[in-house]
């Protein structure tokens, strides 16, 4: 069974999300969004929810279905509550998976670690991130008992097919008789294993 059937099992009973970032890239998602079933956008948080705004009417959506005052209306309605509180959104307890698409490797290490604690999955499209830290985001996410999933963006390199990104892999590209090139050397992944470690 592939994966959009099993969406459409979930049409009485959808996948809440929540969204963190509501920029180019977070836009390729949310233009599928209003297509795919068994799935409910609850909340977006955005930095600049003018932008957001002006992004969601972009890829087609209309303002009524993102008017949401409060994520508890947006649950009752099945709409979406736009905010710039990702605090708010990744601690609601109506929200089963956060999307992390803000593009700043090290704010999305600190979402990804707030939404581990409060129990969410998190689905990581800031790549950098994932190339940085994912091996300990990963580890991380076990020991809450929920799920850390990378997006593929078709932005950046992709390990083979044998071997997983984040699977030991630091988000590199393998190939065989070849060592992987070093990733993450930079002082923001430094910075972000010592968080992780600590």
């Amino acid at each position: 069974m592939n994966l959009y059937a099993k969406l459409q099992q979930r049409k009485d009973n959808p996948l809440r999300l929540g969204l963190v970032g509501a920029g180019k890239f977070a836009a390729m998602y949310l233009a599928q969004v209003p297509k795919t079933p068994g799935i409910h956008l609850v909340g977006i948080a955005d930095l600049s929810p003018e932008n957001a705004k002006q992004n969601l009417e972009r890829v087609g959506w209309k303002p009524a279905v993102f008017s949401a005052p409060t994520l508890d209306a947006a649950l009752k309605y099945h709409t979406t509550h736009l905010g710039d509180d990702w605090r708010a959104l990744l601690a609601h307890p109506g929200i089963d998976i956060v999307i992390e698409a803000t593009g700043n490797p090290i704010a999305a290490v600190e979402h990804a670690l707030a939404a581990f604690e409060h129990g969410k999955h998190v689905v990581m499209v800031t790549v950098e991130a994932d190339a940085f830290c994912g091996p300990l985001l990963a580890q991380r996410a076990a020991a809450a008992g929920v799920i850390y999933s990378l997006a593929s963006t078709g932005r950046a390199p992709r390990a083979s097919r044998s071997s997983p990104r984040g699977a030991g892999t630091n988000g590199c590209r393998i190939t065989p008789n070849r060592r992987p090139r070093r990733c993450g050397a930079t002082t923001a992944s430094r910075q972000s294993r010592r968080s992780l470690a600590g």
